[in-house]
């Protein structure tokens, strides 16, 4: 590629939705998989880091940083999932950010499937995005 090497970053959201129930026995680590939000954290990190392998023509990328933060929501309830990844590179890391929060709210929905299969994944998009050849991005 002929761009410059820039620092990128790119933060991506989305959300697990699920009986009232559902979270308070995920809050209570009472699932009966072990710890939820812990497994679904690592899964959205090494989904981060394997993006190139299950998204067709995306580049393997030497991320710098993945950080997947799970927040617990009371208002939905369930939880609000936040991916963010940097890179020094030619290529931005959009589709690295959304591929780490689709697979940690999978990797939930999996962990807590055997106390509620009618769990939703919802509104997973791109929040903002900075570097690279086509500017700045945010809808936050």
């Amino acid at each position: 590629s002929e761009k410059a090497q820039t620092r990128r970053e790119a933060i991506a959201t989305g959300q697990v939705r699920m009986t009232l129930a559902t979270f308070e026995a995920i809050e209570a680590g009472n699932a009966p998989k072990g710890d939820v939000l812990g497994t679904a954290k690592i899964a959205g990190i090494m989904a981060a880091k394997q993006t190139s392998n299950l998204i067709p023509l995306c580049h393997p990328l030497p991320l710098s940083k993945v950080e997947v933060k799970i927040i617990p929501d009371a208002n939905l309830p369930g939880y609000q999932i936040r991916a963010t990844v940097v890179i020094k590179a030619e290529t931005g890391v959009e589709m690295e950010a959304l591929t780490a929060v689709s697979v940690a709210a999978l990797t939930l929905y999996d962990m807590a499937k055997a106390l509620e299969k009618s769990m939703q994944i919802e509104n997973i998009r791109l929040l903002s995005k900075t570097g690279g050849k086509s500017g700045d991005y945010n809808s936050i």
